[in-house]
């Protein structure tokens, strides 16, 4: 229903404590914002892994009797919504193998780019292949690595794959998380007594009452068993490049993403926004929730009050019923609505995380105005998005994306804001540690820093066409023309 970028999945991994899977699935439900469409556990009591999942929400794939089933003091769970392959059960992770090296279940979050490649090259040698996601190929490689030992037969399985991974894996006996070398995706360690946690955000942590101890580093294995955490240093350094979108929109606020605070990085791009595009108001009003944190930063720097002029419904499930005679903006509306003693007259700076294809901002704009707001100024918390992402997220074509195929004035008139501006590249990179040189960038710039093999872009780009989502509203925007007519506005 929200024109946003599509959350990528959540991992989770726990090893040494006696409710292991209700430890998971307390994880899975903090990390349940990566990921709506499956949930999976699998357990290991170190003879055997089962494992556990279904398609929908984690408390709807879990009960008591479900949780159970899965004994044991050691546990990765998955939360998906599908970057690569189709949306069905099949699909749902943890994947769970049995191979010469024993069982391995694996939980994986990001996009494998060259896993076509592989799995062609597999395909020939014989594999049979389960599912369309592109985790499947480590198993594969895994199970036909000739290496003695399970450990050595996931790294091995690692250095034959390129792109942006955060896994967490585990055998019948430990635990091991993996980022790769340029730290696409996020991925920590903490303990809970004497248990070790692994998993994408620490709000996972927090909600299970663990402690965070640090990131895994990317090109990092850690493989953890009874006799603590070893760290391993397999692959060659490479350019660091972790995903700045994280910090823009899909992470949790009250977690700690790359070493850093979501909630104070986002309320630093607020800040920066207001110092690069303040604009005469007497209300800023956040698009909730995603708005909230760059709002109060643009509130304390352009000295503007901050008021809640749009109220969220947090108790909309998954579908709902439109009415056959269709209500203006019904789809917005029934998540949001206005404030109108907090709107009427004023001049009202909205400020959102990000505009994709800018239809539902669009609508936003409209509910503001109805509510009788004098001026609509639209403020945006990072940059232009004019490509797609290839490193495990969801997102539109190029020519889907407003901002990469018109000007800001034609976005403007599209949106009918009486202003509209973006945070600047610099201001962006300049509010987290390590800058520009730290992080990717490619949704605001076009570089890409893993190469894709020849047609892969073609083929990802399929790859979200097939989830069952329904065609998005057509890239061609008709812009009347405000300015000079009264009635169109």
């Amino acid at each position: 229903m929200f024109d946003k970028f599509r959350e990528e999945c959540g991992v989770f991994g726990i090893f040494g404590h006696a409710e292991a899977s209700n430890l998971a699935y307390l994880g899975l439900y903090a990390l349940q914002h990566r990921g709506q469409e499956s949930a999976g556990i699998a357990s290991s009591d170190g003879h055997v892994v089962r494992l556990s999942k279904a398609m929908g929400y984690v408390n709807e794939v879990f009960d008591a009797a479900a949780l159970s089933k899965l004994p044991g003091r050691m546990a990765v769970g998955h939360v998906r919504y599908s970057t690569a392959g189709e949306s069905r059960a099949a699909n749902a992770g943890p994947i769970l193998v049995d191979s010469v090296h024993g069982q391995l279940a694996v939980a994986h979050n990001g996009n494998i780019v060259n896993a076509t490649e592989l799995r062609d090259r597999l395909v020939r040698l014989g594999a049979i292949f389960q599912t369309t996601v592109d985790s499947e190929v480590i198993v594969h490689l895994f199970a036909r690595s000739r290496e003695d030992s399970a450990e050595a037969a996931i790294i091995d399985a690692l250095h034959q794959v390129r792109g942006a991974y955060s896994f967490v894996m585990m055998t019948k006996d430990r635990l091991i998380g993996a980022r790769d070398p340029h730290g696409f995706r996020p991925l920590a360690v903490g303990r809970l007594g004497d248990a070790w946690v692994i998993c994408s955000e620490t709000c996972a942590m927090d909600l299970i009452g663990a402690t965070y101890l640090r990131d895994i580093e990317p090109g990092e294995v850690v493989v953890i068993t009874e006799h603590g955490l070893k760290s391993i240093r397999p692959f060659s350094p490479a350019p660091k490049a972790q995903c700045i979108f994280e910090h823009v929109y899909f992470a949790r606020p009250d977690s700690y993403v790359f070493g850093e605070s979501v909630n104070e990085i986002r309320t630093e791009f607020g800040r920066k926004l207001a110092e690069e595009s303040a604009v005469p108001a007497d209300v800023v009003v956040p698009i909730p929730d995603s708005g909230v944190c760059a709002a109060i930063g643009y509130s304390e720097a352009s000295g503007v009050p901050m008021r809640m002029g749009l109220i969220r419904n947090h108790y909309v499930g998954r579908t709902f019923i439109e009415p056959q005679q269709s209500i203006r903006h019904f789809g917005v509306r029934v998540k949001l609505n206005p404030v109108r003693s907090i709107l009427e007259g004023q001049r009202v700076v909205l400020v959102d995380d990000s505009i994709v294809r800018g239809t539902t901002s669009r609508k936003i704009v409209r509910m503001v105005r109805s509510a009788g707001a004098r001026e609509v100024h639209m403020r945006i918390s990072c940059p232009p998005t004019v490509s797609p992402c290839f490193y495990g997220v969801d997102t539109p074509r190029r020519s889907e994306l407003i901002a990469a195929t018109h000007s800001l004035e034609e976005i403007r008139k599209y949106l009918n804001a009486d202003s509209v501006a973006y945070l600047s590249l610099d201001g962006l990179t300049g509010a987290v540690k390590g800058g520009r040189q730290s992080y990717c960038t490619s949704c605001y710039t076009g570089v890409y820093p893993v190469a894709f093999p020849r047609d892969e872009e073609a083929y990802l780009q399929l790859a979200l066409k097939l989830n069952g989502d329904p065609e998005p509203e057509s890239p061609t925007i008709v812009i009347p023309d405000f300015d000079k007519d009264p009635v169109a506005r």
